[in-house]
């Protein structure tokens, strides 16, 4: 029983209500970030990579399936943000971790046959062209993976993607011991090299150019709870890159409740399979969430998959206007809402435990990462 009240400390971390007032803005809140740190790590043999690329995830559990599961024990949670890390070279290891509250004062498919679309009604996104948008931020931050899926830049070196994009939760996919991350770029007319392409060389059109990955990180939530429910809850990874992208990145941040999201909504941009080539903007409502996921009807097809789901915020201690990525875009999924299918398009929220998580793999001193 004590390691389960701690547990729900730790789901109860947020500090910060937003308040209420008619000059009310959308506020980050601050959040009491648990910290995560490694405990022990061992090598593992060398994976297969026979895995097909999922371009997108299905079950059958819903909101209600959700909401009505039992909260996971502390060594539960424990197990599920021990990590997979998958090198360049083939190796793999797997890390134990250990979770710990810090004071105020411390330092620092089934059965249903379905299509690919996953547009509802009149399709609402937007394709983005012109290198005055696609260079410039944020669009800039979306990125591809050799995999098919997309990903966004959440540091100088780091990309956050979906994890089924990388392991189908048995296996690494193929190609994932040779990860690569497209960037879009001007293709110039002359084909020249430099940089300045606002005379002469006028671009005719983007291209990429691709930048391989050094290390991968998965949670074993994902790759444990594939089989059963919770997986989905853990569709997230991290790509450390083998050399600085040299772009404008987006920070991470903890998800606030659907509620505080500025009309409800989220944004994301994914390169998505019916628009080859294109980058694809959208933005929607959240419908319905849980405590890891957001249920929504943002219009999206395979290969949006893994782009992050961003709001844009008042930063109370900054006095600015401040982009996060709040969530990692899934993938389409049918659920039972009351005995009748229905789908939606689901993203994976991220929660104290997993911008603890991901921070740390980021930044590597958890005294960077206590403020979501």
């Amino acid at each position: 029983m004590a390691g389960l009240s701690t547990l729900i400390l730790l789901l109860c971390a947020a500090k910060d209500v937003m308040p209420s007032s008619s000059h009310w803005k959308p506020t980050w809140p601050s959040y009491r970030v648990p910290v995560i740190l490694p405990r022990s790590t061992l090598n593992l043999d060398k994976p297969q990579f026979d895995a097909e690329a999922r371009l997108e995830v299905v079950s059958p559990c819903g909101p209600e399936c959700h909401k009505s599961s039992p909260l996971p024990t502390y060594e539960e949670v424990k197990n599920y943000l021990s990590y997979e890390t998958l090198y360049a070279n083939g190796s793999l290891t797997e890390t134990e971790v250990g979770i710990y509250i810090l004071s105020n004062s411390g330092d620092g498919s089934q059965g249903k046959s379905r299509t690919k679309r996953q547009i509802y009604g009149y399709d609402s996104r937007f394709s983005i062209f012109g290198k005055a948008f696609l260079l410039n931020y944020p669009f800039s931050t979306s990125v591809k993976l050799s995999t098919g899926c997309t990903g966004t830049l959440v540091a100088e070196k780091h990309v956050l993607t979906a994890a089924h994009c990388i392991h189908d939760g048995k296996s690494y996919v193929k190609g994932a011991q040779k990860l690569r991350v497209g960037f879009l770029k001007p293709k110039l007319k002359d084909g020249s090299k430099g940089a300045n392409i606002t005379n002469s060389a006028m671009p005719e059109k983007m291209k990429f150019q691709w930048i391989r990955v050094k290390r991968t990180h998965v949670p074993k939530g994902w790759i444990k709870g594939n089989a059963n429910d919770i997986g989905m809850d853990y569709d997230y990874a991290l790509l450390e890159l083998k050399k600085p992208h040299k772009r404008k990145f987006m920070k991470i941040g903890v998800s606030p409740p659907a509620r505080h999201l500025p009309g409800g909504r989220i944004h994301f941009s994914g390169y998505d399979n019916d628009r080859p080539g294109n980058l694809v903007y959208r933005f929607c409502d959240v419908k319905d969430e849980t405590y890891d996921l957001l249920y929504q009807q943002c219009d999206a097809q395979p290969g949006a998959s893994g782009s992050g789901v961003y709001v844009r915020m008042w930063k109370r201690q900054n006095h600015k206007w401040e982009r996060k990525i709040i969530g990692i875009f899934s993938g389409h999924q049918w659920v039972d809402m009351n005995g009748t299918p229905q789908d939606f398009n689901v993203a994976v929220r991220i929660t104290p435990l997993k911008y603890a998580q991901i921070c740390y793999w980021i930044k590597g001193n958890y005294l960077d990462c206590r403020e979501g």
